[in-house]
């Protein structure tokens, strides 16, 4: 616990530091999504705690603001990342965009407009769409109406983090809604029943991509996405691989929590204007935010994906929620292109420039209610996909310093965030590379690229 709050006040203290604007705080980065970060260094940590971890968790002192923090040069930015971007663990390519955040003065470009594959990177343009038509404390609804002939019928809204863990126990998210809390409330009411009917009905399409790879579902990364499901996709809140029937999953789970674990299990729908049994709460938007971009949840983000259709009254399937997003982004000023097939980057197949990157995170950093985009950013060396980054070498200058979203698919290693440099001022980067090697040889190279940002004066 001691740790927890330590992680939680280092966290704030860095969102204070990386906001345009301080004063519109407020940024929620969960427990839950910093304790479940799936990366691990790739070599272990030295016994006492790196001076990243003393960083990232120490009130930062003032900084320079816009008006006394030079903008750097372009000629100066350039010289800084000139050897670094023929790395050869980047591979033959290498996408690049650094953008001042203040301004949006376009201090590096390389390949910059040119589409590539963004894998993970992404999430940004998901989150940052779903801020825009979400309020950041709006939560997705669970219920359990009343069908025919004594079913129980199970509504999915699209919780991707409702749990099916028993009692009190901890599901594979904090904050979650619980099924078992449905299973009280229906316990409570003295209901009687005889089955469970799943209702899907929110979601449209296909359940799995046609143009994600045959073995991306069931894994340990993605499943097939339904309106309803529990736990990321999970069968239950521990699994490994996740479940290529998820809404048939949580509906045993809301059986086995009313006690009676073999009663039949079926889709339908819900009648029209059945009765509410009971309902439950997601966590606040902003928390599943930054809980599908501390980890990459992909399940997260094609859930939040399908929530920006909703909210533009488009279908809420893969082509339905990209196009949504799409849409969403033009209208901030943000032209995606037309390559984006789904919300989480899986596809390998989507295209996206790094100059999109680095624009919509300049979004976020200069438009208050995206700014949760930046407080679900991990930090290097400290937490999520970056916790076990940054530790060694070089790029040991971002420790504590660099937010940003990893990227990675088979032959492609992305990483896209903001930065301060050395004077103060704040940057905003995008790097892509489309035909890198190794992956933890491109991941070196790419954190040497936004630590040597972070150690930049480049006037």
């Amino acid at each position: 616990m001691t740790r927890a709050r330590l992680v939680v006040a280092g966290l704030v203290a860095l969102v204070l530091v990386l906001a345009v604007g301080a004063a519109a705080g407020g940024f929620a980065v969960t427990d839950a999504a910093r304790r479940t970060a799936t990366a691990s260094p790739s070599s272990s940590p030295p016994p006492l705690a790196p001076r990243a971890y003393v960083a990232a968790g120490a009130t930062p002192s003032p900084i320079a603001s816009r008006a006394t923090a030079p903008v750097p040069s372009r000629t100066g930015v350039a010289a800084a990342l000139r050897r670094l971007l023929g790395a050869a663990g980047l591979g033959s390519r290498v996408r690049a965009e650094v953008l001042d955040a203040g301004d949006g003065t376009r201090l590096l470009g390389r390949g910059d407009t040119a589409p590539a594959a963004p894998a993970s990177t992404a999430k940004l343009l998901t989150a940052a769409a779903v801020l825009a038509v979400r309020p950041a404390d709006y939560r997705i609804q669970t219920t359990v109406r009343q069908g025919r002939g004594g079913a129980l019928v199970l509504v999915g809204g699209g919780d991707p983090t409702l749990t099916g863990a028993s009692g009190s126990s901890a599901g594979a998210y904090g904050q979650a809604a619980r099924i078992g809390d449905l299973a009280v409330q229906l316990k409570r009411a003295g209901v009687h029943w005889n089955r469970i009917v799943v209702d899907d009905s929110l979601f449209a399409g296909p359940a799995v991509s046609p143009r994600w790879a045959p073995e991306d579902v069931p894994s340990d990364y993605a499943s097939a996405i339904t309106a309803v499901l529990a736990d990321g996709g999970r069968d239950a809140p521990g699994d490994a691989v996740r479940s290529a029937t998820p809404d048939l999953a949580a509906g045993r789970r809301l059986a086995t929590l009313l006690g009676r674990p073999s009663v039949p299990v079926v889709r339908g729908r819900v009648p029209a204007g059945a009765a509410v049994l009971a309902t439950v709460r997601s966590a606040p938007l902003s928390t599943l935010v930054a809980q599908m971009l501390q980890t990459s949840d992909n399940v997260i983000a094609e859930c939040l994906a399908r929530q920006v259709a909703l909210a533009e009254h488009a279908q809420a399937s893969f082509a339905g929620a990209a196009a949504a997003v799409r849409t969403v982004l033009r209208r901030l000023g943000v032209d995606p292109g037309t390559g984006l097939s789904d919300g989480s980057g899986l596809a390998a197949a989507d295209r996206v420039s790094a100059a999109t990157l680095a624009r919509v995170l300049r979004l976020a950093v200069t438009t208050p209610r995206l700014r949760y985009l930046v407080a679900g950013l991990p930090t290097a060396a400290w937490s999520g996909t970056l916790a076990g980054r940054y530790l060694h070498g070089a790029a040991r200058a971002g420790a504590g310093v660099v937010r940003a979203k990893t990227g990675t698919l088979t032959g492609v290693s992305a990483l896209a965030g903001v930065v301060h440099d050395r004077d103060g001022r704040l940057l905003v980067f995008a790097f892509v590379a489309d035909r890198a090697g190794s992956t933890e040889s491109a991941e070196v190279a790419l954190d040497d690229l936004a630590a040597r940002l972070a150690a930049c004066g480049c006037g």
